[in-house]
């Protein structure tokens, strides 16, 4: 979703599940959704970065967390060097101290400037996650497995029983379907059972102090008294994500701002402890990010052999009765609903797996977290919350996911071959996958983009 300032979306042990996605299947620019809160800065629970979520101490001090590596972030950029954030941090009063006008003219009071900044200290732990690239990531479909399970299935449907008239009213009211909040509720935080315990303030305030992405979380830190002022949450309440995401769904400041919604006409916007608020908010976001009701996400559809794969980009829409016309069928053996909607075919494992075709819903969840993997999850999830079969075709199982040095030399060798025309990092977006797709169809193999093993072979030569 949108500019890297959006990275900070959710991030942190409670939004595993996003990390994950983001490093699978990045759009051109890995970012989460600016609007909500979603999309960590990719630390990865499977890299091991910040295992755990660690008690902030009275004052902002952390106990019990990783320390600082003191080292320069892996971003090369000038204000993530180890001087560069040493220095930083040694302003970080005055830095704080500086916000305050900005704060007055958002009509905190500076009664409450005082109280909600006093003894705030900056988590440099924080710094080595917002630069952390892990060295191995989770296949789709390890990442659909530890999402889509049975256990986490039978709790959405108690959650979705126990708050069926709150369910009920905010469907009503928006047109937003419930199972997809459940599902959103489900995979951000396990249903309020991991949503981090990070100080939102003292996230926010020293990555508005310290690092490369000051400007916007400045904005952050900034909404986030502008909740306190208003009361409707506490500084207890305001906990999560290294990143400053916090509650059941992971808002982020500004995206609780935006999206925020008293569910229950009690006169506060409680989206932590307050299921009505909770669900209302949620649903606010998808229905003003364009969620269009009664609809689908999409179809699992089987892809013909030898389709032309170069179709298979988001920015290569058709109405389903083309798609038809090419071959594509739902693996259900089912009739499309409604051929002459637009779609958009995604091949997350290549040719070896499964076809899906794409609704104006996906893209909306991806307005909530940019990884199509994340939208996925969420989009199955929410079919197995209703009654719906797991996907009919199987994975490529047999694939295993490149390493950081692989991706970066796969990267290396395309570009040596004129294929690629970016810097080699090791992540995967838009551009590493049209290149990829250029290679295979230059060598006469399913230009599918799917970065395996054998692709890596080819490139070397072998």
């Amino acid at each position: 979703m949108q500019s890297m300032a959006a990275l900070a979306k959710r991030a942190g042990f409670v939004t595993n599940a996003t990390i994950v996605a983001a490093v699978l299947l990045m759009p051109t620019s890995v970012n989460a959704q600016s609007q909500n809160g979603l999309s960590n800065l990719f630390g990865g629970i499977f890299s091991g970065s910040d295992p755990a979520p660690s008690q902030p101490a009275p004052g902002g001090a952390q106990t019990g967390a990783l320390p600082w590596s003191g080292e320069d972030g892996a971003s090369g950029h000038p204000l993530m060097t180890a001087a560069a954030i040493r220095e930083a941090a040694s302003n970080f009063d005055n830095c704080v101290a500086g916000m305050w006008p900005d704060a007055a003219r958002r009509g905190i009071t500076q009664e409450n400037f005082q109280r909600f900044t006093a003894g705030l200290s900056p988590d440099l732990r924080i710094m080595d996650l917002m630069d952390s690239q892990p060295e191995f990531t989770k296949s789709i479909w390890d990442y659909l497995d530890i999402l889509v399970n049975d256990n986490r299935l039978a709790r959405g449907r108690e959650v979705l029983a126990q708050y069926k008239a709150q369910f009920d009213a905010t469907e009503k009211a928006t047109g937003v379907d419930r199972y997809i909040i459940a599902a959103i509720w489900g995979i951000e935080s396990n249903y309020s059972t991991q949503m981090g315990d990070r100080s939102v303030l003292q996230s926010t305030a020293t990555l508005a102090c310290i690092g490369r992405r000051q400007a916007y979380f400045k904005d952050e830190f900034l909404s986030a008294l502008e909740i306190l002022n208003r009361g409707d949450l506490g500084p207890e309440q305001m906990r999560g994500s290294w990143a400053g995401a916090f509650g059941p769904t992971q808002f982020m400041p500004t995206a609780f701002k935006r999206f925020a919604v008293d569910g229950d006409g009690d006169g506060r916007r409680d989206v932590v402890d307050n299921p009505a608020d909770l669900i209302a908010s949620t649903a606010n976001n998808l229905k003003k990010d364009g969620w269009q009701a009664g609809q689908t996400w999409g179809f699992e559809v089987v892809v013909p052999q030898g389709f032309n794969y170069m179709l298979a980009d988001r920015a290569k829409a058709m109405t389903i009765a083309q798609w038809e016309k090419l071959g594509l069928k739902r693996a259900t053996n089912q009739p499309f609903p409604h051929p002459a909607e637009k779609a958009y075919l995604l091949a997350p494992a290549g040719a070896q797996g499964p076809g899906f075709l794409m609704l104006q819903n996906f893209r909306v969840i991806m307005k909530y977290n940019p990884a199509e993997a994340y939208a996925l999850a969420i989009g199955h999830f929410a079919d197995r919350l209703r009654g719906g079969a797991p996907f009919v075709q199987p994975w490529p199982r047999q694939e295993r996911e490149l390493s950081r040095n692989e991706r970066l030399e796969l990267q290396q060798l395309l570009a040596q071959r004129g294929f690629y025309k970016g810097t080699p990092d090791g992540q995967f977006g838009g551009q590493t996958r049209e290149a990829l797709r250029n290679f295979q169809a230059s060598i006469g193999v399913p230009a599918d983009g799917f970065a395996s093993s054998d692709v890596l072979d080819r490139l070397r030569g072998r």
